[in-house]
């Protein structure tokens, strides 16, 4: 019997299963918002709770931990520099699951799992004014050749439908 046994197994082998989770939390503290199925949603959500929660902590203990789980340096120093500072004054709840419907090839559920306030840092980054590109001015008309070269007749290609070519039949 599989009493209190709430470990979503996903199909896969343990090894496999955290090198996947640890893989889209990874994903998630790049790009903010994945993209995948329901189940892999609600298996990742926990984890990327726990790395928030030692992001917030700050101490190097709780790096290294979250460096062990994860396994990507760049991931963890953005999660600890940018993600749970932003996240500083909620206590938990950090991420959100949006569901999307089917998909269409094989029906599975689809999900995002995104950062709560992830809405948040896309409006602390302000779009930054492009200088205002320079018209090119009207380019004098090229200078024409002095004597055009003599074009020599391309040869015919042969074509290799089944049929035996023009060299071969004669």
């Amino acid at each position: 019997m599989r009493h209190q046994k709430k470990t979503i197994k996903l199909g896969r082998t343990a090894e496999h299963r955290k090198a996947l989770l640890a893989n889209q939390v990874c994903s998630l503290i790049a790009h903010q918002r994945i993209k995948t199925t329901l189940a892999k949603a609600k298996a990742v959500r926990p984890l990327a709770e726990k790395m928030v929660t030692f992001g917030k902590n700050g101490s190097l203990h709780a790096r290294r931990m979250a460096l062990s789980m994860l396994r990507q340096k760049n991931a963890v120093k953005k999660l600890f520099d940018e993600i749970a500072p932003r996240s500083a004054d909620r206590n938990g709840g950090y991420t959100r699951i949006v569901k999307l419907g089917q998909r269409k090839s094989d029906s599975a559920s689809m999900a995002f799992i995104e950062w709560v306030d992830a809405a948040q840092a896309i409006e602390e980054k302000e779009p930054k004014e492009k200088p205002a590109k320079k018209q090119k001015e009207a380019a004098p008309p090229p200078k024409e050749a002095a004597a055009p070269k003599a074009e020599e007749p391309k040869p015919k290609k042969r074509k290799w439908f089944g049929k035996k070519s023009e060299a071969a039949a004669k």
